[in-house]
């Protein structure tokens, strides 16, 4: 059994309120509201969320669930604290970090006359980076002790939805703590220990990232699917039961494919489909500006890697992978085309090697495709591994097989590696002349 503090008992604060204490920690909550405090102390949920305050009356009836104003004596009787407070948007759309400084330095003041170990937990969304250069310097200040001595500070997102808040606290896809304090983490781990939900120790800025990138991407579906709803509509088709189907495909559709930041996509399929589905919505006069933006952002793509090997200095660019996918010899619209032609154009001296193309063993639509589309850069291939790392001093990888690993593995340091696909190998630091196009 853990003590804990909740502050903010709005709409998360509540919820963990009622969950921690019928799992049988003891748990005080604080709220600067105190008719939020008041209600929670009563036994009653100040929010509408299915079974909470069940949860809440029977956490108050034995003596697992108190509600406060005071944040000091919170503090005082508990050995954790999660930071549950809300984080609106300001006008520009920052996140406004006002409440969440104010509980911090309420916090910190309070570790002022505490000697225990504290550890806070914030729960509350922030944008990466706060907790370190923001939240934890403000608990310094106000406590006057120091973070991983003192205290232990972590991030701990939540993924709660309205309406099933207190099944999802239950039963969360995995329990993120953002850490660099080991102590701190162990501690956080017990107070979830009844979860079946793996726990994933990370670093702060990481834990911070993962709301953010959840939430985004919760919200590119909806607007994805309303899109492809619009344009069913228009042709008269069961949008319902198009997306019915869709989501059956868990190989693809809904799994982690496509999901690994990297380089542009291309082949014969995405990029002609997109431009299809574009071109459809708008003969129906639709706007859709989820669809239209998909081929402009892979486009951008394309431009940071052109960028990024401008910055670096190097003239001498060789590419190591040309198809659009390790593995295939398919080159039709692949994105490696638009980058070499860019290298071509602005004078760069180029060399690419791929052990999946070969002009000696290609033969129809891909062999047609080099001979009459790309025939300047078909004259740049050479055969050997070898003679392009001999001869460059920057490689652009674009590929992901084990001839090239070992190779890179004994590379030079003086040599420039810019990795496209985060290739999967043990480089060594470099002297910092590694770079990922997005990592």
């Amino acid at each position: 059994m853990a003590l804990v503090s909740v502050f903010g008992l709005g709409y998360v604060g509540s919820v963990v309120t009622g969950c921690l204490a019928e799992s049988g920690h003891c748990v005080i909550g604080v709220d600067a509201n105190r008719m939020k405090a008041e209600w929670i102390a009563s036994g009653r949920s100040p929010i509408k969320e299915k079974g909470l305050e069940d949860l809440l009356r029977k956490g108050v009836e034995k003596g697992a669930v108190r509600a406060t104003t005071d944040p000091r004596s919170a503090v005082l009787e508990t050995g954790i604290s999660l930071v549950c407070v809300g984080t609106p948007s300001n006008d520009n759309g920052s996140a406004d970090l006002e409440h969440v400084i104010e509980v911090s330095e309420q916090i910190g003041d309070a570790l002022r006359s505490k000697r225990a170990f504290h550890v806070i937990a914030i729960r509350s969304t922030v944008p990466p980076g706060t907790t370190e250069n923001v939240l934890i310097p403000a608990l310094e200040r106000s406590s006057g002790k120091k973070h991983g001595v003192d205290f232990g500070v972590c991030f701990n997102p939540e993924f709660l939805r309205e309406g099933t808040s207190v099944q999802d606290f239950y039963d969360p896809p995995l329990t993120v703590i953002g850490t660099d304090d080991a102590p701190t983490a162990t501690a956080l781990a017990g107070v979830y220990s009844m979860l079946s939900a793996p726990v994933k120790v990370v670093p702060f800025k990481s834990a911070e990232m993962l709301k953010y990138a959840n939430n985004a991407f919760h919200a590119l579906k909806t607007c994805f699917a309303n899109e492809m709803g619009n344009i069913c509509r228009k042709l008269n088709i069961d949008s319902h039961q198009v997306m019915e189907m869709f989501c059956i495909d868990r190989k693809l559709n809904l799994s982690s494919c496509y999901l690994k930041p990297g380089f542009a996509f291309g082949g014969s399929c995405l990029p002609k489909d997109v431009r299809g589905l574009v071109y459809l919505s708008r003969r129906l006069d639709l706007s859709s500006p989820v669809l239209e933006s998909i081929l402009p952002s892979n486009t951008r793509q394309v431009e940071i890697a052109c960028q990024m090997i401008e910055a670096s200095g190097r003239r001498r660019v060789g590419i190591c992978g040309f198809s659009f996918k390790t593995g295939t010899d398919d080159l039709r619209e692949s994105p490696m085309v638009r980058l070499i032609e860019f290298l071509i154009g602005k004078g760069y001296p180029v060399k690419v090697y791929d052990e999946d193309v070969s002009i000696s063993r290609l033969h129809g639509a891909n062999l047609a495709y080099i001979e009459q589309v790309i025939p300047h850069i078909g004259c740049l291939m050479v055969d050997s591994l070898d003679e392009i790392i001999g001869w460059s001093d920057l490689l652009v990888i674009n590929s992901n097989y084990g001839q090239l690993k070992a190779a890179l593995a004994a590379l030079p340091h003086c040599q420039e590696i810019i990795d496209l696909v985060r290739i999967d190998c043990d480089i060594p630091s470099w002297n910092g002349n590694y770079r990922g196009i997005c990592w």
